[in-house]
């Protein structure tokens, strides 16, 4: 049932260590399994998307958003007839490498980092499924095909491009991912948008008269009052969000189908090999998808409140790197051990970069816990 241009198992381009093919599950499958029982998976449910996890129970955190993002995906993909399985492993991989609180932690990170290479969360999300998951005897990571690693570096920088291999050639010359790696690209921004407008509704840092100023929400706002003039606040809410997520994931499969008929690719190489991606939004779309995010910029991420909250997480995160990185003792033994190492065979951006490991992996709790046994003279160690 799948189209020509979707990823087929066999034609996949492989693992980096090779292994018999799986009894009852097709490879990118398989990929999706070990991305779920992973340890940096499960740390997700802990890691703020945009509100710190213990600031509410009900706001999205990483894996939340991540199984949102996922949902989204597989109807696209199922739709455009393309490898649901891989789209669904890509999403649910996307953030494994994201540090503690958010964005602001990402920043911070990659400020620290910036002597010693700095940090790309993308990068770092192919770094934890190639060589920090410890799960498997014959080799370090979960060794997921090459169609699923694409997928998961949605950016890179020239310079790491270089050092990657057949994985940043893309970069380098300029060529797309496959078809799922697109639309999983395209649900994520989907899937925040639209979240973190509910989120930010939650928190009470905008109301529907404010939001009413965005021509997306406006339009699904006026359908839903007037179909029913009596719906409470939150139910009036939902309504309006998940008709403006259809309206969005609609226009992408429309266009993406016309661009396909277009284009008529034959297999995911001819994908590839194209100037510009074929998945995509019309321009109209496009346009209101962008006035959202920029509103959700305006009014939600430098609301003060917020503003208050990534002030505090960067300033953590600089002052764990700045400790661990002055005395890697402080750390726990194999992380310890792993920095020594790094730093006889790298220097100091092995240390470096061991030390951002370390701090990236962890939950926000863990990071606050951490800066306290550091910092806090009443705090146990």
């Amino acid at each position: 049932m799948l189209a020509p241009y979707a990823a087929h198992d066999e034609q996949s381009h492989g693992r980096r260590y090779p292994e018999p093919k799986p009894d009852f599950r097709s490879e990118f499958q398989r990929d999706r399994d070990r991305i779920i029982h992973s340890n940096a998976f499960r740390r997700l449910v802990y890691k703020t998307q945009v509100f710190v996890n213990h600031e509410g129970d009900l706001y999205r955190t990483r894996i939340t958003h991540s199984i949102e993002v996922a949902q989204i995906a597989r109807s696209v993909a199922r739709a455009l007839r393309l490898n649901e399985a891989l789209t669904e492993a890509i999403c649910l991989a996307h953030d494994l490498g994201h540090t503690p609180f958010g964005h602001a932690g990402q920043d911070s990170l990659n400020e620290c980092m910036r002597p010693y290479g700095g940090f790309e969360h993308n990068l770092q999300s192919l770094r934890v499924v190639d060589e920090l998951e410890e799960r498997y005897a014959e080799f370090r990571g979960l060794n997921l095909t090459f169609e699923c690693r694409e997928g998961i570096l949605k950016h890179c920088s020239l310079r790491n491009a270089r050092e990657l291999g057949e994985i940043g050639e893309r970069f380098i010359h300029r060529r797309q991912p496959g078809l799922e790696a697109q639309i999983a690209n395209l649900s994520d921004e989907i899937a925040y948008n639209n979240h973190d407008a509910d989120d930010g509704i939650r928190a009470q840092l905008v109301d529907l008269r404010e939001l009413r100023e965005v021509r997306l929400f406006r339009r699904q706002y006026d359908t839903v009052v007037a179909l029913y003039p009596d719906l409470g606040e939150r139910r009036l809410v939902h309504e309006i969000i998940r008709r403006m997520i259809n309206y969005i994931v609609v226009d992408l499969i429309r266009t993406t189908q016309g661009r396909l008929e277009e284009a008529q690719p034959h297999s995911i190489e001819d994908v590839r090999a194209l100037s510009k991606p074929l998945a995509g939004l019309s321009d109209a779309a496009r346009e209101e998808h962008v006035e959202l995010m920029e509103f959700l910029r305006e009014h939600v991420y430098k609301h003060y409140k917020v503003l208050r909250m990534t002030s505090k997480a960067r300033r953590t995160l600089k002052e764990l790197f700045d400790a661990f990185f002055g005395d890697v003792s402080l750390m726990p033994p194999e992380h310890r051990d792993l920095a020594i190492h790094s730093e006889t065979t790298q220097g100091p951006n092995g240390r470096a970069r061991a030390v951002a490991d370390y701090i990236a992996g962890m939950t926000d709790r863990y990071a606050i816990l951490e800066h306290r046994r550091l910092f806090d003279a009443t705090e146990r160690t």
